[in-house]
């Protein structure tokens, strides 16, 4: 029987792991570190793959880590990590498949990084591969970039790569007309934003209607398109600190002569911004992780 099968029911999985089966369900809910497949009846089927997750992330436990923690943990680079967790990396897949898609990203391999994509799908939920997994591989490629390590060639096919993958799935979910509607505008001149795509792959993952678009050339050029579109949410990211300032003029404005409008402020430049504009920007910034744009969302009662 292949490793990537499903075959232990929860009850076989928690007896296993020595936890309770309401416990396992309460853990996948909230940290979604596992995506067991399910059998015709639509019960849960681990593989053994997940079992060999679950038994790290309960010996983190054991050890005095909170489960949140001790998911944080797995997620994170290696260079993060304790001396004991980085000799675990046989018994964490996420650590070996991350540093194999990385091998394989700046070595040009097509086939090979597309099999450990599948790979890393068929083990955590699409939202985990999407979110963290992807994101922290394009964060170690611009390190490994301004460090030196790979040239612009590498650089470019690997996040290229990775973005086609990402919209790839984002165009996959299927409209609804009566789906709220967001449209999402990069205001980067010098290319795309992986914040900003990994947010509309959030969107679209909550039913959220998503139309992407490159920034306004004035104010009445962006009151047009709001007329044109009628959107519910205005979602604004900006990767460069010389380009944050037309960004915020543009929340400004939008405030002002749309007050029925959610907007959202986001990227690397906002994130950047001092404490003092943070502050006075604070109700728009959506933050960079999934619970922070879900606690954003949620206040907005957007869903």
């Amino acid at each position: 029987m292949a490793a990537q099968e499903g075959k232990y029911n929860i009850k076989a999985a928690a007896l296993m792991l020595g936890i309770q089966p309401g416990t396992l369900r309460a853990w996948e809910r909230r940290y979604q570190m596992v995506a067991p497949v399910r059998n015709e009846a639509g019960h849960r089927l681990y593989t053994d793959e997940h079992i060999k997750i679950l038994k790290w992330l309960i010996k983190k436990v054991n050890q005095g880590f909170t489960i949140s923690q001790a998911v944080s943990l797995m997620g994170h680079n290696q260079s993060q990590m304790d001396p004991e967790t980085l000799n675990l990396k046989q018994d964490n897949p996420l650590i070996s498949l991350s540093d194999s898609l990385y091998e394989a990203l700046i070595h040009f391999e097509h086939d090979r990084i597309n099999e450990i994509i599948n790979k890393l799908f068929s083990i955590f939920t699409m939202e985990k591969v999407i979110i963290e997994i992807f994101s922290q591989m394009q964060k170690k490629i611009e390190d490994s970039f301004s460090a030196g390590k790979i040239v612009s060639a590498q650089r470019y096919f690997s996040l290229s790569l990775i973005k086609a993958r990402v919209e790839t799935i984002i165009h996959s979910f299927p409209i609804n007309v009566h789906q709220n509607k967001a449209l999402c505008i990069n205001w980067s001149t010098n290319g795309d934003s992986i914040e900003l795509l990994m947010f509309t792959f959030y969107l679209r993952k909550r039913g959220i209607q998503v139309i992407n678009i490159g920034k306004f050339s004035s104010e009445d050029e962006s009151d047009q398109i709001l007329d044109m579109i009628h959107p519910d949410l205005v979602i604004i990211s900006c990767e460069v600190q010389e380009e944050l300032k037309d960004a915020l003029l543009v929340v400004n404005h939008l405030t002002k002569k749309h007050r029925d409008l959610t907007i959202g402020l986001g990227g690397k430049a906002v994130n950047a911004m001092k404490k003092s504009n943070k502050d006075q920007y604070s109700s728009f910034i959506f933050g960079q992780t999934i619970n922070e744009w879900e606690m954003w969302l949620l206040e907005r009662m957007v869903f």
